[in-house]
C-alpha cells in the first residue's frame, strides 16, 4: 500500500533542442529488438478472424480496415499510414473514448482487443499526437496539409480558443485551401454546408473581409498560413487534463515540447520545463513531479485527478512526449525483471523526433501525389527536396509595407538547394489559374527551361499591386496585427513573418531549433576580409546598430501602443496630447538621422561612391550636426518625469486604459515593461556620451574627424549634465511602477519621496526550515514575499517592517547556518540567509545606509539617490567583476510577463537601483553567430542585450523577438580547449550546464559584447559605489 505505480526518470539532456547531445530513455524491447520484428514475433494464430475497424480521417472521411482479432496496436497504425501513404507518421496517432468518455491514445504494444472496449462499434479516429513548436520542422506538405485539417478539427471542437479575429483569420485561410480564390456567393454556400467554428454566423463578415485578400495563394501557402497563425496561439496542441493542486484549487494540466503546464481555465500559469525535472510519477489519482533539487529544500509537486485511469493516462503522455522531444535516439531496451516487476513498464517507442527528421532528409524515396477535399487544385507533388521550409543563410534587407509600422521580416526559410542547376521548380500536377499567376511558388516550367532566381521571384511578387504585403491585416493581436502572407517556401521575402516559438516569454531561455540553422561559414569569412578594419568603423557600426534597435524600440510607443489605445478609445484627449507630442518628434528626428547614419556607412564600407570613399571614411561630423538639433528636443525630454506620472495616475483612474494596458505588455512587441520605453530617449543621450567618449579616445588629436568628435562629445555633455538626475528619478519611479504591478497586498507603492534601494532572494528562517522568500528594500520599509502557482504571477507580501528602529547583525555562529544575518524590528526579528557571503554584505551594507537614511526622514526626499549614487561627476561608474553562486532557474509563463524581479527570484540573485543604472551604460545590438554546445555550425542572429537579457532576433527589422536569455547567474568567458571551437572572436556563456558560443565580426566587437555582459552581470557591492572616483572625461 502507498507504492509508486509508474515512475518515469527524465535523463538529463543539456540545450533540449534538436543537435544537442545524445541521450538515451528506457523500452521494453528486447535487445535486438525493433518495433516492427517485436510485432512479427508476437504469438498470433495465423489466418486469424478478421476484425473490422472503423477509423474517421482527418479530412472526415471514415476508412473500414480489416485487422486480425488478436493484433497490435502498432499492426493497425501501420496500416493506416500505408493507406495515407504517411511518411512522418511518428507526429500522429490513433485515439478513442474510452468508457468515460475521455480520449485515449492507442498504445503501439499491446493488443487492441484489450485496449477498446468493442472495437467493432468503436469509432477510432486519427489525429495529430506531437505538435511541434515550428511547423518548419513538417518536411513534408501533405503532413502540413493533415496538421492544418487537425486545426480544423480544433477550432471547430473549441480546443483552440482564440480571439473572433484570429478565429476568422484561420479560418479565411482554410476557405482558400479548400475552395480556392474568393468568391462571395461561393464562400457563403460553402459555409452553410461546413461547420469551422461554433459561432460562426457572428464572424462570417469578417471571415469574408480575410479571405478578400488571399487571391493567388496556393493551398500549400493556405496550410502554411493556419499552422504559422495556430502555433502562435496558447492553446495549439493543448489537451486539457482535469486536475486540482493540493489546496483543492480546480486546474488543468496538459503537456507540449517544453513540458508540463498548468493552466487556470484558459490561463496558462505556470511551466515546468524538461530541463527541471528529475522524475514523473503516479500513484492511484497523484500525478508526481519532481524537481533537481537545488538550494536548502527539494521541490515536490503533486496534483489529484479525477481517476487512476485518468492519472495513468497523463503520465503516458507525459512520458512520450519527453521521449519524442527530448531524446536524441530511440531508447534504449530494458532488462525484463526475473521474478517480478514493481510499477507500470510502459515507455514510448516510436521514432524521436530527431530520428525522423533525420530519416526524412536522408531517405531519398520517391514521394507521391495525393489528394485534398474541396480543393480546386485536388493533386499536388510531394518532391523530395524542394517542399521544406529552411531557415536561410543570408539576411536580407526587410521591406516596409506602405502604411504600416511592420516591416517585413527577411525570409526565415529557403528552398533547398537543387541536385541539379537546371532543376525545375516544383508543381503542382494538375494547373489551376491561381498556379498559373506569377505569385504562386508552384509554377509548370518546360523540361529544358532552367528556373528563376529565388530573388528574381521574390522581385516580381512584390511588383505586384494586389500583393498581400501590401495590406494589413487587422487583427486584434500585436503579433497577428503586422501578419504579412508568407510563402511556406520561403521564395520571397515579402511573404515572411517573424517567427516566435510558442509558448516564449521574453525572459524564457532559447527554444530555438538548430535543426536546419543557418551555417555560416566561408561567405561570412569573405565579407569580413573586404570589410574596413578601423576600429572606428566599428565603432560607427556600433551606433549604426544600437539606433535600429532605438528606433525600434520608440516604435512601441508611437506606433503599436498608440494603435492600441486608439482602437480601444481608452486614453484622454489631454494625456494623448502630452504623451505623443513630446515623443512623436523625437521619433522623426531619430529616423533621419538612422538614415543618415546608414548612408554613411554604406560610403565607408565603398558600396557606393566608390572613388569618394576616402572623403566619406568618418562619422564625426554626422554626429555632431545631429547633436546640434538633437539639442532642440530637451525640452521634450524634461516632460518625461510628467508623462510617467500622468500615464501610471491614469491607468489607476481608467479601468479601460488599464486593462488596454496590461493587454498590451502581454503582446510581444512589447518584450520590456512598457514605461520602461518612456525612459529610452533620455538612455539614448547617455549612449551617444559613451561612445562619442570612446571615439576621441581611439583618435589622435591631428585627426581629420577628432575636432567634429570631441565638439559632439561637448555638445551631448551639455544634455546629459541637465537630464542625469531626471534620469535617476524616472529609474526610481518605473521600477516602483513596476513593482507596484508585480506585488499583491500593497497600495500606493509609488508614493512621493520612496525610493527603491535592492530586490532579492534570502531564505528566511521559519517553522519549516529555510522557505525562499523575495525581499525588497525601499528608503522607509522592507518587504519580503512569495511567489506561489497563481493566475497572476505575482508576489503576495508576507510582512512589512519599517526601517525605523530596525538594526541588523551577523548571526552566522547562531544558528549555524551559513550566510546568515538577523533583522530586528518593531514590529518582529527574523533571520535570514543570502546564497554567498557576498551576497549577504550587499544586503547587510544596503539595510544599514536605509535605516540610517530614514532616521533623517525630513530630508530623505531624493537624498539616497543622490548619497548613494550621484556622488561622482559620472552616474556610470566602473564596475569590479564580482563572482556569484549560479542560482537556481524555473520560469514559469502566466497572465502577467515575466520581468527581471521574476528572474532574481528563479535564479536566487539581488539587484540593487545602482545595478539597474549601471546597466543603462551596457546596452549593445548587432549581428552575433551563435552555436549551441553540442551542435555543429553557426546561426546568425540579431541580438540585443538590454535588461540583463539577450534577446534574439532574425534580422533587425524584426518587430519582436524570437526568444530571450536572462543572464543573471551566467559567467562569460573565452572558450577553452576543451570546447573544440576554432574560430576566432568567439565568447562562452554558461549557467551550469547551459552553454552557449558566440562569435562576433571583429576584435572590438567581440571585447565589447564581453565588456558589456561581464558588467552588466556582475552586481558590484554599495561599497563600490561609494568609493572616490578618478576623474574621466569619458568611459571606454
Amino acid at each position: 500500500m502507498g507504492e509508486i505505480e509508474g515512475t518515469y526518470r527524465i535523463l538529463q539532456t543539456p540545450g533540449s533542442r534538436l543537435g544537442a547531445q545524445k541521450t538515451s530513455g528506457v523500452s521494453t524491447l528486447e535487445p535486438g529488438q525493433n518495433l516492427l520484428t517485436a510485432m512479427a514475433s508476437s504469438p498470433a494464430k495465423a489466418h486469424e478472424r478478421d476484425l473490422p475497424v472503423k477509423i474517421r480521417m482527418l479530412d472526415n472521411t471514415v476508412e473500414v480496415l480489416d485487422i486480425e482479432s488478436k493484433c497490435y496496436g502498432q499492426t493497425l497504425l501501420t496500416e493506416v499510414y500505408k493507406h495515407l501513404n504517411l511518411i512522418e507518421s511518428d507526429y500522429f496517432g490513433i485515439e478513442f473514448q474510452n468508457i468515460q468518455s475521455y480520449w485515449i491514445w492507442l498504445e503501439p504494444m499491446k493488443p487492441v482487443i484489450k485496449q477498446v472496449r468493442r472495437p467493432k462499434t468503436t469509432m477510432l479516429r486519427l489525429a495529430v499526437k506531437f505538435f511541434p513548436p515550428d511547423p518548419g520542422q513538417l518536411q513534408e506538405e501533405y503532413t502540413r496539409y493533415l496538421f492544418a485539417l487537425q486545426i480544423k478539427r480544433d477550432l471547430a471542437e473549441e480546443r483552440l480558443t482564440c480571439s473572433d479575429n484570429t478565429a476568422a483569420l484561420l479560418v479565411s485561410h482554410l476557405l482558400q485551401s479548400e475552395i480556392g480564390d474568393f468568391d462571395e456567393s461561393e464562400d457563403q454556400e460553402h459555409l452553410k454546408t461546413n461547420r469551422y467554428l461554433p459561432n460562426q454566423e457572428k464572424l462570417e463578415g469578417k471571415i469574408l473581409e480575410f479571405h478578400r485578400k488571399h487571391v493567388g495563394q496556393t493551398p500549400a501557402e493556405s496550410d502554411f498560413q493556419v499552422l504559422e497563425i495556430a502555433r502562435k496561439l496558447e492553446m495549439y496542441g493543448i489537451r486539457f487534463h482535469l486536475a486540482s493542486d493540493r489546496e483543492g484549487t480546480k486546474i488543468n494540466l496538459a503537456v507540449s515540447h517544453m513540458g508540463v503546464l498548468v493552466f487556470q481555465g484558459n490561463t496558462k500559469i505556470n511551466t515546468f520545463n524538461w530541463s527541471k525535472v528529475r522524475k514523473l510519477s503516479f500513484k492511484r489519482k497523484r500525478f508526481l513531479i519532481k524537481l533537481h533539487p537545488e538550494g536548502p529544500y527539494q521541490d515536490t509537486l503533486e496534483f489529484l485527478l479525477g481517476s487512476r485511469d485518468e492519472c495513468k493516462n497523463f503520465w503516458k503522455i507525459c512520458v512520450e512526449y519527453h521521449t519524442f522531444f527530448r531524446l536524441f535516439d530511440q531508447p534504449k531496451p530494458k532488462a525484463k525483471a526475473v521474478f517480478f516487476t514493481r510499477g507500470s513498464s510502459f515507455r514510448y517507442s516510436g521514432r524521436t523526433q530527431k530520428q525522423l527528421v533525420d530519416y526524412i532528409k536522408d531517405s531519398g524515396m520517391k514521394r507521391t501525389p495525393y489528394e485534398r477535399r474541396h480543393s480546386k487544385v485536388r493533386a499536388s507533388t510531394r518532391t523530395s527536396n524542394t517542399d521544406v521550409p529552411k531557415q536561410s543563410v543570408p539576411f536580407t534587407e526587410g521591406l516596409r509595407t506602405p502604411g504600416s509600422p511592420a516591416s517585413t521580416a527577411a525570409p526565415l526559410h529557403s528552398v533547398h538547394s537543387l541536385t541539379s542547376p537546371t532543376s525545375v521548380l516544383p508543381m503542382f500536377a494538375e494547373p489551376s489559374p491561381s498556379s498559373l499567376d506569377p505569385r504562386a511558388p508552384y509554377t509548370r516550367i518546360a523540361d529544358k527551361t532552367t528556373a528563376a532566381p529565388v530573388e528574381e521571384v521574390g522581385r516580381k511578387l512584390m511588383q505586384q499591386p494586389g500583393s498581400p504585403v501590401l495590406q494589413g491585416l487587422p487583427v486584434d493581436h500585436a503579433q497577428l496585427s503586422s501578419l504579412v502572407l508568407k510563402s511556406p517556401l520561403g521564395l520571397s521575402p515579402a511573404f515572411q513573418v517573424n517567427a516566435v516559438p510558442q509558448g516564449s516569454s521574453p525572459l524564457l531561455s532559447p527554444v530555438l531549433s538548430d535543426a536546419g540553422g543557418a551555417r555560416i561559414e566561408e561567405d561570412d569569412e569573405m565579407k569580413r576580409k573586404r570589410c574596413p578594419t578601423d576600429k572606428a568603423y566599428f565603432i560607427a557600426k556600433e551606433i549604426l546598430a544600437t539606433e535600429r534597435t532605438y528606433l525600434k524600440d520608440l516604435e512601441v510607443i508611437t506606433v503599436w501602443f498608440r494603435s492600441a489605445v486608439i482602437k480601444e478609445n481608452a486614453m484622454p484627449e489631454g494625456l494623448m496630447t502630452l504623451l505623443f507630442s513630446n515623443i512623436d518628434p523625437i521619433y522623426e528626428f531619430h529616423r533621419a538621422f538612422l538614415k543618415e547614419i546608414e548612408q554613411r556607412l554604406s560610403l565607408w564600407e565603398g558600396r557606393s561612391n566608390a572613388h569618394m570613399k576616402g572623403d566619406f571614411q568618418r562619422i564625426g561630423d554626422v554626429l555632431l550636426r545631429n547633436m546640434r538639433t538633437l539639442k532642440e528636443f530637451t525640452s521634450y525630454l524634461q516632460k518625461h518625469d510628467e508623462v510617467l506620472t500622468e500615464l501610471e495616475k491614469a491607468t489607476k483612474r481608467l479601468k479601460k486604459l488599464e486593462m488596454v494596458y496590461k493587454e498590451f505588455e502581454l503582446q510581444k512587441v512589447c518584450y520590456l515593461p512598457l514605461n520602461t520605453f518612456l525612459l529610452k530617449p533620455i538612455q539614448r543621450l547617455m549612449h551617444y556620451k559613451l561612445i562619442l567618449g570612446r571615439l576621441c579616445k581611439h583618435y589622435t588629436a591631428e585627426h581629420r574627424d577628432f575636432a567634429d568628435c570631441r565638439s559632439a562629445l561637448k555638445e551631448v555633455t551639455e544634455m546629459t549634465s541637465q537630464l542625469q538626475h531626471s534620469l535617476i528619478r524616472l529609474e526610481n519611479f518605473q521600477k516602483l511602477t513596476e513593482l507596484q504591478h508585480d506585488l499583491i497586498g500593497i497600495d500606493n507603492l509609488t508614493a512621493p519621496g520612496r525610493e527603491f534601494i535592492r530586490e532579492g532572494c534570502l531564505y528566511k528562517l521559519t517553522k519549516k526550515g529555510l522557505q525562499q522568500r523575495m525581499f525588497f528594500l525601499f528608503s522607509d520599509m522592507l518587504l519580503y514575499t512569495s511567489k506561489g502557482v497563481t493566475g497572476t504571477n505575482q508576489f503576495k507580501i508576507h510582512g512589512h517592517l519599517s526601517l525605523h528602529g530596525m538594526l541588523v547583525e551577523e548571526s552566522e555562529n547562531e544558528w549555524s547556518v551559513p550566510h546568515c544575518f538577523t533583522i530586528y524590528s518593531a514590529q518582529k526579528t527574523i533571520v535570514v540567509a543570502a546564497s554567498t557571503r557576498l551576497e549577504m554584505g550587499k544586503w547587510m551594507e544596503d539595510l544599514n545606509v536605509a535605516i540610517e537614511m530614514a532616521k533623517k526622514s525630513t530630508e530623505k526626499s531624493e537624498m539616497l539617490l543622490e548619497n548613494s549614487v550621484c556622488n561622482r561627476s559620472n552616474i556610470f561608474c566602473s564596475l569590479a567583476v564580482s563572482p556569484e553562486l549560479p542560482p537556481r532557474y524555473l520560469l514559469g509563463q502566466a497572465q502577467r510577463p515575466n520581468t527581471i524581479t521574476h528572474v532574481c527570484w528563479y535564479r536566487n540573485q539581488s539587484l540593487s537601483l545602482s545595478d539597474y543604472l549601471c546597466m543603462i551604460q551596457n546596452q549593445l545590438s548587432g549581428y552575433l553567430l551563435r552555436k549551441f554546445k553540442n551542435s555543429n555550425g553557426w546561426q546568425k542572429l540579431w541580438v540585443v542585450f538590454t535588461n540583463f537579457c539577450l534577446f534574439f532576433y532574425k534580422t533587425h527589422q524584426d518587430d519582436y523577438p524570437l526568444a530571450s536569455l536572462p543572464l543573471l547567474g551566467y559567467t562569460v568567458s573565452c572558450p577553452v580547449e576543451a570546447d573544440g571551437i576554432q574560430k576566432d572572436y568567439v565568447f562562452k556563456l554558461q549557467f551550469k550546464s547551459h552553454v552557449y558560443f558566440f562569435r562576433a565580426e571583429s576584435k572590438y566587437t567581440f571585447e565589447r559584447w564581453m565588456e558589456v555582459i561581464k558588467r552588466a552581470t556582475s552586481s558590484p557591492a554599495r561599497s563600490s559605489l561609494l568609493l572616490p572616483k578618478e576623474k574621466d572625461t569619458h568611459t571606454d
